[in-house]
This record gives structure tokens, sequence and C-alpha cells, in this order.
């Protein structure tokens, strides 16, 4: 009977595979034929992401095979690149997104962070708001910046490396889940890590410069198995993610705060732009800030004239 190993991919493309098994060991493993020419319409997964679950086999000579891929419980995806039809899977059995901000140095970007938002809301993904160097301005004054997200039912976990402060709540918000961690360059997402994991040994900016910096071409992701049983997700190419593809009426969903006003305007099929009689609108002041409608209202430009070259070119 061949030895058998419960793990997940860490990282790999085509025919290679490294697996992290449950031993705590990483192997390199070829997916099996039979798996290659399962339809994911029956249900079954013949293309593998980082973050799947999987089963090796040792085969003869020592070299391990895939035999069993899990059913998936949640995935972060994009539509296929070049206009192909379909979706490419960046990151699958993934908990949460975490969006790391700095308070100052550089300042935060709200509209990036909206955008990073949306694109968990858009994969039913969990987020959370980290707002590192917070001793460059104060707690109360993040707190108060950031305070449309908190409302809005968002984790805010205001940190500082340097200080020292936080370092414990996001520790435990990250512990034994799979956190995809992203942001712009410089808020010190890795220094974070490596402060609260001094084992994983993170290369200062990696993270930030394969997510926002444009070095890498490809949209493959990288996971970083963590003692605790979690893991942290490097995806490059995550600010395409999820907006690709999204149709401009489910934008508003994708906005927890427009919710409650969502069904309730004037006409059934109101985009929440400019349109009288909208709930959404009639809420800019209260429930809803100014600028989150103003992010939104980007956004569903950005969306609606994606739709219309696809549907022009009759790419999909």
């Amino acid at each position: 009977m061949s030895l058998t190993h419960a793990g997940r991919i860490v990282e790999g493309t085509g025919g290679q595979w490294r697996v992290h098994t449950e031993s705590g060991d990483t192997v390199v493993a070829s997916m099996r034929g039979r798996l290659k020419q399962g339809r994911e319409d029956d249900g079954g997964i013949h293309k593998l992401a980082v973050g799947d679950r999987v089963t090796i086999e040792e085969a003869d000579g020592g070299s391990w095979a895939i035999s069993a891929i899990a059913a998936r419980g949640s995935v972060l995806a994009r539509r296929e690149p070049g206009g192909r039809h379909g979706e490419r899977v960046l990151a699958a059995n993934v908990d949460q997104v975490v969006c790391v901000f700095a308070a100052a140095h550089p300042d935060p970007h709200e509209r990036m962070l909206d955008r990073f938002l949306v694109i968990a809301e858009a994969n039913e993904l969990h987020a959370r708001v980290v707002v590192n160097k917070v001793e460059l301005v104060g707690e109360e004054v993040v707190r108060a910046r950031f305070k449309p997200y908190a409302d809005a039912g968002y984790p805010v976990h205001c940190v500082s490396v340097k200080a020292k402060i936080g370092l414990d709540e996001v520790h435990e918000a990250l512990a034994a889940r799979a956190s995809v961690v992203t942001g712009p360059s410089g808020v010190g997402k890795s220094s974070l890590l490596n402060a609260m994991y001094p084992g994983l040994d993170l290369r200062v900016g990696e993270v930030s410069e394969s997510v926002n910096k444009g070095r890498h071409t490809t949209v493959g992701a990288f996971l970083h198995p963590l003692p605790d049983g979690g893991a942290i997700i490097d995806t490059p190419g995550l600010r395409e993610v999820g907006l690709w593809g999204l149709p401009p009426e489910n934008l508003g969903a994708c906005f927890p705060e427009f919710r409650a006003a969502l069904g309730l305007c004037r006409f059934a099929d109101c985009v929440h732009v400019a349109e009288p009689g909208c709930s959404v609108q009639a809420a800019v002041g209260t429930s809803v800030t100014r600028a989150r409608f103003e992010s939104y209202a980007h956004l569903h430009a950005e969306l609606v004239k994606d739709a219309a070259a696809r549907g022009a070119t009759g790419r999909r």
C-alpha cells in the first residue's frame, strides 16, 4: 500500500505543485492523470489552486502524486485574463482578506481600500482593516478617519510594529485562518507579520511589492503556512481581482452600508448614481458617507465601461 498524506497547495502551476503536509514537510507533487480529466461542472476540480487541500501518495522512486482534491470552502477568483470565458481561481479555502494601510508615511488611500473591500465582498469573503504606524498620529485620529469602515461592519485594528501596539489583537484575528494580506507599499505588512511570527522571516516589502508594484506578470499566489495552523497568502494582481466581470448592478451589495437601502428606490433598475428617488443617495450624510458614495460611483463607472468594452468585442 502506498504512503499517503493530507496537505495543501503552497505554490505551483502546470504539472508541479509544492504541497505542505500535515506533518510539516513540504514536497513537490504532480497531479494524477485521472484528476485532470475531471469536470468542474460535475463537482470536480481539474485545475489546482494555491490553498487547495489535497491527498498525496508516494509513487515509485520516492516521487509524489496528488491523488485527490477536497471540495473547496471558498475561493478568491478573477475572470480569465485575455478576454477568455470563465474564472481563474487565485486561492482556494480563503477565510478572509486583511487590508493593511499606514496611518501616515504613506498616507492612507481610502479609494484603494474601498477597492480591496469590494474585491473581498465580490468573492463573499470576510474582510478586516489593519492600520499600522498609529504612533505617528495617535489612535484617536486613526479611529476617527476609519470610522466609516467600522460603522459599515469591518473590524478596524490600530497597530504599531514600532511601539508594539495592537499586535496581539491582530495575531488572534489571523490565528488558524487562511488570510490574504494586501495593501500598498511601505505600510509595513511584512514587518507586521514578522513581528507576530518571528519564524516567518518575510523579506520586508515582499508581499507589498508582489501585490502592488507590478513586478509580477502572473496571477500566481504563494501560501506561507503559520505555526498555529493558519496561513498568509500572497496574491499578485489582487487589485484586479473581483472587479473583473462583476456586473455593475451587483456593486451596491458590495458596500455593506448600502444594503438597508437597496430595493427601496423609486425605480427597480436604479443604479444609485444620479436617479431621482434613490434610497442610497438619500442615505448619504447619515448611514452612508459622501466619500464612500463617491467611491461607489467611481467604481460603478469603471465597471460600466468594462462591461461595454467586453460587449463590443464579444468577450465575456
